[in-house]
């Protein structure tokens, strides 16, 4: 197991790492497993990287965010200019359904809401306009209402799918289906194997909610 100075040393390491992340900017710290990120960015997209990078690190069992993006003045930009950015960015995206996502910018905060099939397009649509010039924040409000199908068939897709993917740790989550609504409960060894499980569950048919019960340990 490692200790909270080296989880905070791995993290400021991999700050360091990302060029995407000035990282003399971010303050790590760490107990009990959960890093704590905080300071000033230029952009949304740079604490967006700050926070990945941070659930890269082996150890880190929940991060608690609290960055603040500070526009630089060659970043600024009319909520207006940012809202026809973003509905363009949905429009030219394949992946989302722009015809049924509505897009809201108040502040520089720009707040996507509407109703989806897949978790994927949901995450596509958020994609499309994080890296916005000017945006110092997203709110997803996007619903995912796909059609129904049975909690058997919903369970034995997603155990099939973590076995492709997560073989080690497959016999270690247990899935529950019911509604639409799944739940995983069990342990995996890294965040970035949680992430892998929850994204097999949004990929099964059917699936509206995740309540990701995982522990890392």
């Amino acid at each position: 197991m490692k200790t909270d100075t080296q989880i905070q040393k791995d993290v400021i390491d991999e700050l360091r790492w990302d060029p995407r992340i000035r990282d003399a900017e971010i303050a790590v710290a760490a107990k009990d497993g959960v890093v704590t990120l905080s300071g000033v960015v230029d952009s949304f997209a740079e604490k967006y990287a700050a926070e990945h990078a941070a659930q890269r690190v082996s150890g880190v069992k929940a991060i608690a965010e609290d960055v603040t993006v500070r526009l630089v003045a060659t970043s600024l930009r009319t909520d207006a200019d940012i809202a026809h950015a973003a509905v363009t960015a949905l429009k030219w995206d394949i992946q989302v359904p722009d015809e049924k996502i509505k897009v809201k910018v108040e502040d520089g905060f720009i707040t996507l809401s509407g109703d989806v099939e897949w978790k994927f397009q949901q995450d596509a649509a958020e994609r499309a306009v994080r890296y916005l010039t000017g945006a110092k924040g997203l709110f997803d409000h996007i619903k995912v209402l796909p059609k129904r199908v049975s909690k058997l068939e919903v369970s034995g897709k997603i155990k099939d799918a973590l076995r492709r993917t997560a073989e080690r740790d497959a016999d270690r989550i247990t899935v529950e289906a019911a509604d639409g609504r799944v739940t995983l409960k069990g342990t995996v060894r890294s965040f970035s194997e949680r992430s892998d499980a929850e994204h097999a569950a949004w990929s099964a048919p059917g699936v509206t909610s995740v309540d990701d019960r995982i522990l890392i340990g």
